[in-house]
């Protein structure tokens, strides 16, 4: 699990570089000369970069090795950040933040798919909460201390420390990690006809959907506390951090534990619901409570739906993983123009957790309706080119799926 803790420390560094350009952006302005609607869009090139543009680069790399894959995905990472921090206008700032965009999300499908081949089938699920607890921490502990950084010396300086996060894990992993035994890499058409499967398709638009509900509300989350009261921006901020880290470390021992992902999945799905419904009615000590199991239930998500994606298809894990990965940020970014759009039509930041807890109740009935057609797959009568395994292999995955 040592090397399983240094590709969470890359993925530490990923979740700080992702959060926090949007507290840089109105000193990146001032200094750059620029717009905030054209400085605003360094986060969207980020984002668009990660989801649309990675999952083919990762793909096409299919001579490449694993090992290889990381080291290069976190170099480029690492001098992405560095150009950025160094960059003389939003041109050269704007490409950069789209390179690190890439980088990222090569790496961090492919981050999980090692931790996985590493840790083995029965250290599965806690290998899986390294990576993404790397993520989440990345989010609450490395960007408060970027934008406090930044606050002391310039956002230059909070772009330095994510290149000096990068770095050190590209060294860490240079040294350490060894090469990854897998699936035979294949080819970009060959994995995306396996990852576009009925079973890999309808994992994927649960997370979409789920993301719309949590991430897209996070966007928001600091209009809606100062509407409903819930607690204080500062505190709900943590608060919900506090439970994002606690449900991405956490949830890995109870995968492997109960071995019954989709099962944790639909509990998962049901938890956030609630939590969001009963948000706006929050009153007392209620809406601390509700925002660390929000936050929760949100990131340990991830956990057990990379785990069904991997039993669903081996040989088109990375493939599928990386899709995930770009319906967890499409979904967010379609979360934030739902929410934009509502508040511009006249609704009440209050309001919008009600939305978001529709959404994420559509995600559980979508869960529920095509949890059978993963079943099948996994027996063998799913998607044609499903890898087969042996008898005990097959056994696994079922078992893992249930």
């Amino acid at each position: 699990m040592r090397r399983v803790l240094l590709l969470g420390a890359g993925a530490f560094a990923v979740g700080t570089d992702t959060y926090v350009m949007a507290g840089l952006l109105p000193e990146i302005s001032a200094d750059l000369h620029g717009s905030t609607a054209l400085t605003g869009q360094l986060v969207t090139v980020f984002t668009l970069a990660y989801a649309l543009v990675a999952p083919p680069a990762g793909a096409a790399l299919s001579r490449r090795g694993v090992r290889a894959v990381l080291l290069g995905a976190l170099a480029l990472f690492t001098a992405a950040n560095a150009v950025s921090a160094l960059a003389p206008g939003t041109a050269v700032l704007m490409a950069a933040r789209g390179a690190a965009g890439v980088a990222a999300g090569v790496f961090m499908p492919m981050a999980a798919t090692a931790a996985s081949a590493l840790a083995g089938p029965e250290r599965r699920g806690r290998a899986l909460a390294v990576v993404l607890g790397g993520l989440s921490s990345g989010t609450v502990l490395g960007v408060p201390v970027g934008v406090l950084l930044a606050d002391r010396a310039g956002w230059r300086a909070a772009l330095w420390l994510v290149t000096g996060l990068g770095a050190a894990a590209l060294a860490g992993l240079a040294l350490f990690l060894p090469a990854v035994e897998g699936s035979p890499m294949q080819s970009l058409r060959s994995r995306f006809a396996q990852a576009l499967s009925r079973s890999v398709g309808s994992v994927v638009l649960t997370t979409f959907l789920q993301a719309t509900a949590s991430l897209g509300l996070y966007t928001y989350l600091v209009a809606v506390l100062a509407d409903t009261g819930a607690a204080g921006a500062g505190p709900g901020l943590w608060l919900w951090g506090l439970g994002g880290v606690l449900g991405s470390f956490g949830i890995g021992q109870v995968l492997d534990r109960l071995g019954r992902p989709g099962a944790l999945v639909g509990v998962l799905l049901a938890l956030l619901a609630l939590a969001l419904a009963a948000l706006p009615a929050a009153a007392g000590p209620a809406g601390p409570v509700l925002l660390v199991l929000w936050g929760a239930a949100g990131w340990a998500f991830v956990v057990p739906q990379q785990h069904r994606l991997l039993g669903i298809s081996t040989a088109a894990g990375p493939a599928a993983l990386a899709l995930n990965s770009s319906a967890t940020y499409l979904g967010g970014a379609a979360g934030a123009g739902l929410g934009g759009a509502a508040l511009a039509a006249g609704a009440a930041p209050h309001t919008l957790p009600l939305g978001a807890a529709a959404c994420a109740g559509l995600a559980l009935a979508v869960h529920l309706t095509t949890g059978r057609t993963a079943r099948r797959t996994a027996d063998g009568s799913g998607a044609a080119g499903a890898t087969k395994g042996t008898p005990c292999e097959d056994r696994r995955e079922r078992t893992q799926l249930r």
